[in-house]
């Protein structure tokens, strides 16, 4: 058997003394694996940008929800907050309202929350400072209430105008001080409520102009991610009770007036998606990979055909048809290393492009690149099989008269 040092060194000078056909057989991998980096980066970016718009919603939380109004008053509350493995809850009602700074009026989405609120929302403010429970006309605003909703930008200390309607034709306004501006929000997936674009007052204020007592639900934070669903599932519970509903009707969801949603199921459902996501796109960069793997086999087909007087030349200098089927082999696998460190170049680059363009988190597993790397060798190796199989059964007379 031929020396791999010295076949190595051949198999280097096939490669660049054909330097369109070397380019063209790199081309087809650096395409693949570009592909399969970039879409495989892409797919772990996407579940780890799910994973941090749950996560930044609240601490282990548990959102819950009347489906029919006037259902949640301060017994519903009592009951989530005697319910074990429960922290901290807090009110939380929301209505449509008109917003007023600087004679510039815009309907926005205002709700009403108790002081506990920015704990187990896990609600940051960049300024001031957020409700306690003995304030009265005080806001929490967004940060694009504060800095692209109006024409003027909002500060601390700034006066609001909050107009409720009631009813069809009556209205109630109240000129509210800002407290407070939230920082870097991210709660954008529970119920389309969005920390960004929130207007926060304290819920005892809000319902004295609604004329109301009841709230429109509850958000809870539980003390450990272990456990998070056995205590919303007790916190179903006993609400259900406390709606009436029987115990033969406790396991029957579409029975309960409420309903309760946790950060563990939400969870399991963005990695559901992102699942769904990264194995499409893990598709589609397998099946480039493929179109990639038949065009080398195909150009190191033509090689073989290209060489046929060569192969003839080095079976009379006594090479085997093993040493020739190594040195194909040799230049099949060198093809596959070029073009997966360069594939991987691309596919790291054109992934980290994409993703700083969507503004999602930046992800590139070691073992990703890895894999890239010896999945681009394995094409080059599976390639060339065929094609170095073919060369090594040349007989010599017949190579050496081809023309």
């Amino acid at each position: 058997m031929i020396p791999l040092l010295s076949a190595g060194k051949i198999a280097l000078g096939s490669i660049t003394n054909a330097k369109m056909r070397s380019t063209l057989t790199v081309l087809g991998i650096v395409i693949g694996v570009a592909a399969v980096i970039a879409n495989v980066s892409l797919g772990a970016s996407f579940n780890q940008h799910f994973t941090n718009e749950v996560t930044n919603i609240g601490s282990n939380f548990i959102y819950v929800q009347g489906m029919q109004p006037k259902l949640f008053y301060d017994n519903q509350l009592q009951i989530i907050e005697n319910t074990p493995g429960i922290l901290g809850v807090s009110p939380l009602k929301s209505q449509t309202a008109e917003v007023t700074y600087m004679s510039e009026t815009k309907n926005i989405m205002v709700s009403g929350v108790g002081e506990d609120y920015d704990e187990v929302a896990k609600t940051q403010l960049s300024e001031g400072s957020f409700i306690n429970d003995n304030d009265r006309y005080v806001a929490i605003i967004g940060y694009d209430i504060a800095n692209e909703k109006f024409g003027r930008n909002l500060s601390v200390r700034s006066s609001i105008d909050i107009t409720f309607r009631i009813g069809e034709n009556d209205k109630v306004t109240q000129t509210f001080k800002v407290k407070g501006i939230i920082q870097n929000p991210q709660n954008t997936m529970v119920q389309g409520f969005n920390d960004n674009e929130a207007v926060l007052i304290p819920i005892a204020v809000m319902n004295e102009m609604l004329g109301e007592t009841d709230y429109g639900g509850a958000f809870a934070m539980a003390e450990d991610p272990a456990t998070i669903q056995n205590t919303s599932d007790e916190v179903d519970r006993r609400l259900a009770r406390s709606f009436g509903i029987s115990e033969r009707d406790l396991e029957d969801k579409d029975s309960r007036p409420h309903m309760t949603i946790n950060q563990a199921e939400i969870l399991e459902q963005t990695d559901m998606m992102a699942a769904a996501l990264s194995s499409f796109l893990t598709a589609v960069a397998l099946i480039s990979l493929l179109v990639g793997s038949i065009g080398i086999m195909n150009i190191m087909l033509v090689s073989v055909t290209e060489r046929t007087r060569e192969i003839g030349v080095l079976k009379s200098l006594g090479f085997t048809g093993s040493d020739i089927l190594f040195l194909f082999m040799i230049e099949s696998i060198l093809l596959g290393v070029f073009g997966g460190i360069i594939g991987g170049i691309v596919g790291i680059t054109g992934a980290y492009g994409v993703e700083s363009f969507l503004s999602l988190p930046v992800v590139f597993p070691l073992s990703l690149i890895v894999a890239g790397f010896f999945v681009a060798v394995a094409v080059g190796f599976i390639s060339g099989v065929y094609p170095a199989r073919k060369a090594a059964k040349m007989k010599p007379v017949d190579s050496l008269r081809y023309e």
